[in-house]
């Protein structure tokens, strides 16, 4: 799942390390969010949406993912 949790950390000038504290996770998993490998739990994103004062639905571009998935979806179905 595509988040923009790369950009947001960045812009807020902290490292993986640093956010991976502040949301009580490993830094492996900060990394793992970041290249699309691991889909953060609701509460984990509700969590890291709240360190940057951002919403879930858009730390976790939902309304891109969605589309994204109704494609696939639409593709497979036929």
């Amino acid at each position: 799942m595509k988040t923009k949790v790369r950009e947001m950390r960045t812009q807020a000038g902290l490292t993986q390390q640093q956010l991976a504290e502040m949301v009580r996770v490993s830094a492996r998993t900060i990394i793992s969010i970041e290249k699309e490998q691991y889909s953060p739990s609701l509460m984990l994103a509700y969590r890291l949406a709240r360190v940057f004062g951002s919403t879930v639905e858009d730390l976790c571009c939902l309304e891109e993912n969605r589309k994204k998935e109704d494609e696939n979806y639409e593709r497979l179905s036929k």
